[in-house]
């Protein structure tokens, strides 16, 4: 039942997303409330894993601060490697341009 409060929380980050983070053309608005959704089910389920129980705090900080970490570097990481991806095919074309 826990669960819901993260998927609740991924549904605000979705929301505050598009005011928070710079607009990019490499991926979609809702990728970042996506990364945060697994990271915070992930988070959730490792930190079950290792004893936490749902009634102490340190899981709930624990994945409310690792869900908007996990958003921001995960579509940092996404926008990075599809640039340089658009860079090599833009070489490319270059190159067979020049031929």
């Amino acid at each position: 039942m826990e669960i819901l409060v993260v998927i609740a929380y991924a549904a605000i980050l979705a929301l505050v997303a598009p005011f928070v983070f710079p607009p990019s053309e490499h991926y979609g608005k809702l990728v970042p409330a996506g990364i945060a959704l697994v990271s915070g089910a992930g988070a959730w389920l490792t930190l079950t894993w290792l004893g936490f129980h749902y009634d102490e705090a340190w899981i709930w900080f624990i994945v409310m601060i690792a869900m908007p970490l996990a958003a921001w570097f995960g579509t940092r990481a996404i926008e990075a490697t599809r640039k340089k991806q658009e860079e090599a095919e833009l070489e490319a074309i270059r190159a067979a341009a020049r031929r």
